[in-house]
């Protein structure tokens, strides 16, 4: 390939991007979203423990739908290829495979919900701990931050009350 051609490609695909709409993350577009849509600046995310206990409550429901009302179907497909399978039909192994299928699918989908719910209730048990851990050691400070205060006064030299 020549020089030229690698250039003239290049400039192709710059202007290409440039006159189509394109996706950007982590940015706003400083329109009426309310955001300064400079790069850089990001919105705080903030999760409180109810909304926290709401999903793991609904991805607990789910796994208990999961497993108590589409499971059913399972060992019925299974005893039908069985008895198509005993009668010659072909179609019993097939239908044996996507009651396989399905089980592991499922299997995987109730996993899933069950380590959603264990998941943040771990980690709202776990940012509770720290969360008491920082609060003890900024009490710690403070109390120690009074101790020189009292002993050397205040730094406008005033005398603490």
């Amino acid at each position: 390939m020549a020089w030229n051609e690698w250039e003239e490609l290049k400039a192709e695909a710059l202007s290409r991007q440039r006159d189509s709409p394109h996706t950007r993350l982590n940015t706003l577009d400083g329109g009426s979203s309310g955001g300064s849509g400079l790069p850089g600046s990001y919105g705080d995310l903030k999760v409180t423990d109810d909304d926290l206990a709401g999903i793991g409550a609904a991805a607990f429901e789910l796994h208990d739908d999961l497993w108590d009302t589409v499971r059913v179907n399972v060992p019925s497909s299974e005893a039908a290829a069985a008895d198509l399978s005993r009668q010659g039909f072909a179609l019993g192994s097939g239908l044996q495979h996507v009651a396989d299928r399905w089980e592991e699918q499922l299997m995987s989908l109730v996993d899933a919900c069950a380590q959603i719910s264990n998941h943040l209730r771990v980690t709202k048990k776990l940012h509770d701990g720290d969360e008491v851990y920082i609060q003890r050691r900024l009490s710690s400070i403070a109390a120690l931050d009074a101790g020189f205060n009292e002993r050397t006064g205040r730094p406008d030299g005033e005398k603490a009350t």
